[in-house]
């Protein structure tokens, strides 16, 4: 399949400019695409994915993908898909946070010096130094104020009285323009992507590379996520999932993924994974058959751990997971138990504690906080509801000795289905 063939195939054609004119492009040789991201946080989160992989997707074509940090749109703030303004982020803040999501980007795209090879740009570049009167004259002279109040991205703003739009971030779809408009001059870059919701501004990049260049350019547009409730894509109780494992965990990305509802998970797999096809088709069937066994959800969740955080890591996720699931712990690795460990509720023991004839298992459920008092833990070891690094304990004088312990360090307690607790030795 082309390129775009493999977008239709995977639902990720949402809109294009100029199909057939960007079919017979593609068909001439190698094009050079872009998407632009406004560097807002420290970290790129699960709903920068779709457009960036559509990078990623006509790179493995060996097509040319630049990726543009907003430097300059970032301090301003885009009203698409926005309900109120942002915050306006400093100069240092947005430098801090491209460096940051700079390494992000080389888990998705290959800057690997070729004809192919990934670009990073900052359009503060060229914006920041671009004089006021000349922006006006050169740029604002091509846009009238009616059709720039046309886009939708305005009008929703624009119809609500109570929050408006300042001209700040009507001039917005400006900047942008001018992105496209200089990277089609500088990088002969000829096409545009983006989110269904940067629509109204590629098309306007689209208008001023045929008025100043009288070049040809297309937009290519990609579905806005949403799962199968309706409710925006990327969003937990405990709010965004982001890329940075410092700001959601492996295990928690993981979780993310394996927890998708069954109706998203094959969507799921043809927007954000590189499975063939086959593959994907498979995982359909045998979701259909046996949804309870989710292959397709654990397929899910390993290949994206994988892309961003690393095979091994994601290999420790799934291990976690299955241990907090009631799997088996055989083979844990000591970042499997450290994912756990940040998981879990854990106490710190001497080593001490385990010697001799070790620490008696009624005591260690009311120090794991398991159980409220030795009374109640005898009684829950009794009834069968007690495990051991998910062996059950019935026997009432158990203890925890030192050779039980997983990589000579941890302990993993369970009372019931799901009340854990990790016994970790101190230091």
């Amino acid at each position: 399949m082309s390129v775009l063939d493999e977008l239709k195939w995977r639902g990720l054609l949402e809109a294009c400019t100029d199909e057939e004119g960007l079919r017979r492009r593609l068909a001439q040789g190698p094009i050079t695409l872009y998407c632009g991201f406004d560097p807002t946080a420290e970290s790129l989160h699960v709903g920068n994915l779709v457009p960036l992989l559509g990078l990623r997707r006509f790179q493995v074509e060996g097509h040319r993908p630049i990726a543009v940090a907003g430097g300059a749109t970032g301090s301003i703030g885009d009203p698409s898909g926005k309900s109120r303004e942002r915050r306006l982020l400093s100069k240092e803040e947005l430098r801090a946070n491209i460096e940051k999501v700079k390494l992000q980007l080389q888990k998705l795209l290959d800057f690997t010096p070729g004809s192919a090879a990934a670009r990073l740009v900052d359009n503060a570049d060229w914006l920041a130094p671009l004089p006021l009167l000349d922006f006006l004259r050169e740029v604002g002279k091509h846009f009238s104020v009616g059709m720039m109040i046309a886009k939708e991205s305005v009008r929703a703003r624009l119809g609500d009285p109570d929050r408006g739009i300042s001209y700040t971030e009507f001039s917005y779809m400006l900047l942008q323009a001018y992105d496209f408009y200089h990277l089609r001059k500088s990088y002969d870059c000829e096409l545009q992507v983006g989110g269904s919701d940067q629509w109204g501004n590629i098309t306007a990049g689209i208008d001023l590379c045929r008025k100043k260049l009288d070049a040809a350019a297309y937009g290519l547009t990609f579905p806005l996520v949403t799962d199968a409730s309706g409710a925006k894509f990327g969003k937990t109780e405990a709010g965004a999932v982001w890329l940075d494992p410092e700001r959601t965990s492996v295990y928690q990305f993981y979780q993310f993924w394996v927890r998708t509802d069954d109706r998203d998970v094959i969507r799921y797999l043809k927007y954000f994974t590189f499975l063939p096809r086959e593959e994907i088709e498979a995982l359909a069937a045998q979701h259909a058959q046996r949804p309870e066994a989710r292959q397709a959800h654990k397929a899910l969740a390993r290949e994206l751990t994988a892309m961003i955080h690393g095979p091994d890591a994601a290999e420790d996720a799934a291990r976690a997971s299955e241990a907090l699931f009631g799997g088996s712990v055989e083979g844990l690795s000591p970042a499997a138990l450290d994912q756990i460990a940040g998981e879990a509720p854990t106490v710190l023991l001497p080593t001490s504690a385990f010697e001799g004839e070790g620490l008696p298992l009624v005591e260690a459920l009311v120090r794991a906080g398991l159980c409220p008092s030795k009374g109640q833990a005898r009684k829950d070891i009794a009834a069968g509801g007690v495990y051991v690094n998910n062996a059950r304990r019935a026997d009432v004088r158990a203890r925890l000795r030192k050779d039980e312990l997983l990589h000579g360090k941890c302990l993993l307690l369970r009372k019931g289905k799901r009340n854990y607790a990790l016994l970790r030795i101190e230091g």
